[in-house]
């Protein structure tokens, strides 16, 4: 399958009524994709942020570059994927207010910093890069699902933002031992690889499970964003080769392309892996494994399901008012126990 282009301006369709979330929206990949969303009507976008007055701020210069009497609904989401704590509160904060969600853009993520675990005590790659965005989608499945049974015709995407250095993986793809520790015998490189080739092959998985959703991880190309600046944890060639090769990445503009393409074409396949723009079967070996794929799957359900054990207890958000019948009623407590079965 030869690349193509793709243009935001005439391909994405109108997106009256739709509902979408962005991770790491106020800045790069994430925001570019929020502005051309906004110049097609949706009717809400949700920024998902760590930052919230950097947020703000790009919402505020979103609406500047779109213009028009008529402002789009950009909400911002305070979202912290080094914890999975933040994970649930923005999906509680999401949920007391929305109806509906058509598009789950996971594009927030870190790239070859140095040894670290999150909050939760994840390599910090794998946890920030997959693991929350993993448990952030198992909270959003009911309303994800719901939106997908509203309507005939409803097309309901999540899109991952993975990487081609996903090919820098260690051999076996995920080294599930070191997924609890700083995994410090690899290379800062080595560990995205591995975070990014755990959300393809959970993206294959998920596919399966829930054919009513159309799933895609993808790789923007390589892009000229903020997101080589921390990588401090790469191997001097590397850091090198990131800092002399600016001028030969991508835009921004042109980098968002890929992602915006498989949030609405009609030629995605749900669960395939493209390379920009819309070219499928370049996933390594390890990325195509599907035992592989269940074995990272039931370890991150595994690990997110502990995550929900272990959480504070929350107040109630009302999901009677705002989604289908059968959570008429429902706590959070509640909300996590209806999901166990639907979200493996």
């Amino acid at each position: 399958m030869c690349s193509r282009s793709f243009s935001p301006a005439t391909e994405i369709p109108h997106l009256q009524g739709k509902v979408i979330i962005v991770t790491g929206g106020n800045n790069g990949l994430g925001k570019q994709a929020i502005l051309e969303y906004a110049r097609h009507g949706p009717a809400e976008i949700w920024m998902a942020s760590r930052n919230l007055d950097k947020a703000n701020e790009a919402i505020r210069e979103i609406h500047a570059q779109v213009g028009g009497s008529i402002l789009p609904v950009i909400k911002p989401l305070q979202l912290d994927l080094n914890s999975l704590d933040s994970v649930q509160q923005a999906a509680r904060r999401f949920l007391s207010e929305a109806r509906r969600l058509d598009i789950l853009m996971l594009n927030a993520g870190i790239m070859a910093c140095p040894p670290a675990v999150t909050k939760d005590g994840y390599e910090v790659q794998f946890g920030t890069n997959h693991l929350g965005h993993a448990l952030f989608a198992k909270l959003l499945l009911p309303i994800l699902k719901s939106t997908a049974a509203s309507d005939p015709f409803a097309d309901v995407r999540v899109v991952v933002v993975s990487s081609g250095a996903h090919s820098g993986a260690p051999k076996a793809g995920v080294v599930f031992e070191s997924l609890k520790t700083p995994a410090e015998q690899m290379g800062g490189m080595e560990r995205y690889g591995q975070s990014k080739t755990a959300s393809i092959l959970w993206t294959r998985h998920m596919a399966q499970m829930h054919r009513d959703i159309k799933w895609a991880s993808i790789h923007p190309g390589v892009v000229n964003t903020g997101l080589q600046a921390g990588a401090d944890g790469a191997s001097l060639p590397v850091r090198v080769l990131l800092k002399v090769g600016k001028p030969l990445m991508m835009t921004v503009e042109k980098g968002a392309w890929n992602q915006l393409w498989a949030s609405v074409s009609s030629e995605v396949k749900s669960g395939e892996y493209y390379e920009p723009v819309g070219v499928a079967g370049k996933a390594t070996e390890q990325a195509k494994d599907m035992w592989l794929a269940e074995k990272s799957a039931e370890s991150s359900e595994q690990a997110t399901a502990a995550s929900i054990a272990t959480a504070d207890e929350p107040a109630d958000v009302g999901f009677d008012e705002h989604m289908e019948d059968s959570f008429d009623g429902l706590d959070w407590d509640d909300f996590l126990e209806y999901i166990k079965p639907i979200a493996t």
